[in-house]
């Protein structure tokens, strides 16, 4: 991936949560949530195992209920209004859609997820799992798509499955089926994308030609993307925005170069994580120091 301009951060947003709590058993796991995603940025959620950041991103998808707060989408290409120190100002909310009211059918023609731990299924070609994707676009009896052929092609072009086309899934690598399930995802042609660490499964080639992608859907087609990573060093070369959370709160939001700093990643994650940049790429690079990585001074005292 190559250094890339900040894109989109100055839109409106896409897609918002505005005070979203979500609990478990009664127990809030996610705390009063603010989070925008605006056409043409890429929003990267990252944190500790257990920080409420994968809870957050399904609650965007509505595949988790909140208890508390709001969820909007903006109107057309995102031009829904709001801000990122508040709420929403009083005279931009006739250009917001509660996302919350929209049917299950008309929510997915504009929000796609690619979630964590996909079932297999058995008896489908790739292609029948990519057009998955069309389904709300569909009529009743899945007729009324006319651009269904074009968008299943062109999701499967993408993400590099083209030539498995025909070929069962349960016949698939699991790097193989993770990016059938993205074609299917980009098949549903969405103006706002989820991807819940989306390079699982993915060998490093695989793992950058799909993190290009991202970029790119985020770049060229306008794309609102928010994706859930662990690897600290690929939400610096991939995102305009990063949101950390530590135990269900958003602990910092902003630019890589203002969040990715030693003191706030070692206070998260408990230990010492140094930042540096590196000299090919020009991207923020990270390295979590642990107690026997300092091999030379245990051998050469």
């Amino acid at each position: 991936m190559s250094p890339h301009p900040p894109t989109g951060t100055t839109a409106a947003p896409a897609l918002r949560a505005d005070g979203v709590s979500i609990a478990y058993d009664g127990v809030d796991v996610v705390h009063d949530a603010l989070l925008e995603l605006r056409p043409g940025c890429v929003t990267a959620l990252i944190g500790p195992n257990g920080s409420g950041k994968s809870t957050l991103l399904r609650t965007l998808a509505r595949l988790q209920q909140a208890r508390t707060g709001s969820l909007s989408l903006g109107d057309g290409d995102g031009s829904g209004s709001g801000t990122t120190t508040g709420a929403p100002r009083a005279d931009t909310r006739d250009s917001e859609t509660d996302a919350l009211a929209l049917s299950p059918r008309d929510f997915a023609r504009r929000v796609a997820m690619l979630t964590q731990g996909r079932p297999t299924p058995s008896g489908l070609t790739v292609r029948d799992v990519v057009e998955f994707g069309r389904h709300p676009h569909r009529g009743r009896w899945g007729r009324g798509d006319a651009d269904g052929s074009v968008a299943v092609d062109r999701a499967l072009d993408l993400t590099g499955v083209a030539q498995l086309a025909g070929r069962g899934v349960d016949q698939l690598s699991g790097g193989q089926l993770q990016r059938v399930w993205l074609a299917s995802c980009l098949a549903q042609d969405t103006g706002v994308l989820l991807l819940d660490e989306p390079t699982t499964y993915l060998d490093l080639r695989y793992q950058v030609e799909l993190l290009d992608l991202v970029r790119e859907l985020a770049d060229d087609r306008r794309i609102a993307v928010g994706v859930v990573l662990h690897d600290l060093d690929q939400a610096a070369a991939l995102a305009d925005r990063i949101v950390v959370l530590s135990e269900g709160r958003i602990v910092a939001e902003g630019e890589p170069s203002a969040v990715l700093t030693p003191r706030l990643l070692s206070d998260v994650w408990g230990i010492r994580i140094d930042v540096d940049t590196d000299p090919t790429t020009g991207h923020l690079r990270t390295r979590a120091i642990g107690r026997h990585h300092t091999r030379t001074e245990r051998l050469h005292p």
